[in-house]
Order: C-alpha cells, then structure tokens, then sequence
C-alpha cells in the first residue's frame, strides 16, 4: 500500500470500511488511514439531515433515503481519485449495489468488510455514546447485509480481538489483495 515500492508507482489507495454499526468502521478507519498515511473520511458525517433524524427516531433508511448519502460519497473517493491521493471512508455500504456505485466513481476502490458476532456488536453499541444511530437499529442492518461477493474486490475481516491486531491483519490482507 506504499507509493512507491521496488521502483513500481502505485496508486494512492481508495479504501470503504463497510459493515453494520458497532463493527469499527470509524476507528479502524481512522487507525487504517494514520498508517497509511491518507485522509480518513466518517461517511455518516455526510448523512443528509432528514436521514439523521430518521435514525435517531429509531427508523430505518430506505435505499430512497440512502441514494445523496451514497451520491456525496462517490463524489468524495472521485474527488480523491482525480487528485490522486487515497481516501479511507468509513460507510457501511450494506448492499453490493451501494459498493457498485461507489466503484463507479473510483474503479481501483476496495472494500474492508468488518464482521463480528451479533453479542459483540450489540455490546459496542451499548457502550457508544453521542451517535444518531440507535442500538435498535442493528437488526434491520443485519437483514440488509449483502456481503462482498467472490467478484468484488476487496478482504473481509473479523472484528473480535485486539485493535492492533485487526489493523495488521487488514493491511497484510490488502496487501495480499494487491
């Protein structure tokens, strides 16, 4: 994931952090893109204002709901694709058609797909505080999940464990991804 390595230039790298809530999108993200050394993006500071008080009166969003949030993303990894600097967002990005329009505006983009266990999700969220979206809200995201298909570029990891161990098993594994 370096620039430059055995004199062969790469291209910054363009990275979603996808999963349901809890599963540290944002703090990985934020890890990922300090070793990395690029900009780190917390998509749901994008979420439209209706989309927001949607969530935090306890409802779901629809694909309708989801479709500007998605829009101002794919502007932003285009945007950081044109400058040719890399970009790590934090999106959930629940549904391959989602990951498809986001791919759209950065072809090269790939997905980290943070799995864990509904106990250990549950508990992150118990502890979360100041977020709009609600610990009731996990099970629609579950039921809305559509993970990476064999045909999608990018690595899957699990979240249970140490944080720095999560990191280096996500960068050895984009790195493997190429």
């Amino acid at each position: 994931m370096h620039p430059r390595r055995a004199g062969v230039t790469h291209a910054p790298p363009l990275i979603v952090l996808m999963g349901v809530s809890g599963s540290g999108k944002s703090t990985i993200g934020q890890r990922l893109a300090a070793r990395l050394h690029v900009e780190f993006l917390e998509g749901d500071a994008l979420h439209p204002g209706r989309n927001v008080r949607k969530m935090q009166a306890g409802h779901p969003l629809s694909d309708a709901d989801r479709r500007p949030w998605l829009q101002a993303i794919a502007r932003r990894l285009a945007r950081a694709r044109r400058r040719g600097r890399g970009l790590i967002v934090a999106c959930s990005a629940l549904k391959r058609r989602y990951r498809q329009s986001l791919r759209a505006a950065a072809p090269e983009l790939v997905f980290v797909h943070l799995t864990g266990k509904r106990a250990t999700l549950e508990r992150r969220l118990g502890r979360r505080r100041g977020h709009f979206m609600p610990p009731a809200l996990l099970a629609s995201q579950l039921a809305t999940l559509e993970p990476l298909e064999p045909d999608e570029r990018g690595v899957t990891c699990p979240i249970e464990g140490r944080q720095g161990a999560i990191l280096a098993r996500i960068v050895k594994d984009l790195r493997r991804e190429g």
